[in-house]
């Protein structure tokens, strides 16, 4: 499920749904019912990611204390005008993906196990989003998971995309590790966008 991390503690509506939603007229994605706040600084800025950063559930796992039980994604959306005055506008998706868990490993159970299979399989949607555009196939599977539907129009058409990936240098996760470093050479081998003529 998408959960709002800038609103007000219990802000949200009972039963109240979020769906993203693609313009294809604008090229505009929204989430229905999150909050949007409007910025002048990066000290704005900063202090939104901080209040989304606390808001965001962590529970602990066996493998670790403070283990992020979600994705994260940060939408920046620039206004602005060119040197004749045309009005300019961009997107910064900035996401934090929770790490894939080995289960042995976690020892998680109840929640800990349905957060788990669910970013495990959000994960796995996104590896074959991205084997789909590096293949150039047809069909993309944009729609099999929440987080590619809405990072549909920043993994696909004109986008740049951007992956730093981050592990751990002990020999336990190993496997871990070397699960996300081929993930990460499957996203850099993947050429997306028009061709220059």
């Amino acid at each position: 499920d998408i959960k709002g991390l800038l609103g007000s503690a219990g802000s949200a509506s009972v039963g109240e749904k979020h769906e993203v939603k693609h313009c294809l007229k604008t090229g505009d994605t929204t989430v229905t019912h999150l909050k949007s706040v409007e910025v002048k600084s990066v000290g704005e800025i900063t202090k939104l990611m901080q209040k989304a950063q606390h808001a965001r559930t962590t529970k602990a796992t066996a493998m670790n204390d403070h283990s992020s039980r979600s994705h994260m994604v940060f939408t920046l959306k620039l206004c602005g005008f060119d040197q004749s005055g045309r009005p300019l506008n961009g997107v910064l998706n900035l996401v934090d993906l929770a790490g894939s868990e080995r289960l042995s490993r976690t020892g998680a159970t109840g929640d800990r196990l349905k957060e788990a299979q669910s970013i495990n399989k959000s994960l796995s949607a996104l590896g074959d989003v991205i084997s789909a555009l590096a293949e150039k196939q047809q069909h993309i599977p944009y729609r099999n998971s929440k987080l590619t539907y809405l990072l549909q129009t920043s993994l696909g058409g004109d986008a740049k995309t951007l992956m730093v990936t981050n592990v751990a240098g002990n020999h336990e996760s190993s496997q871990e590790t070397l699960c996300s470093l081929r993930f990460a050479q499957k996203v850099n081998s993947c050429a997306v966008g028009k061709k220059a003529a």
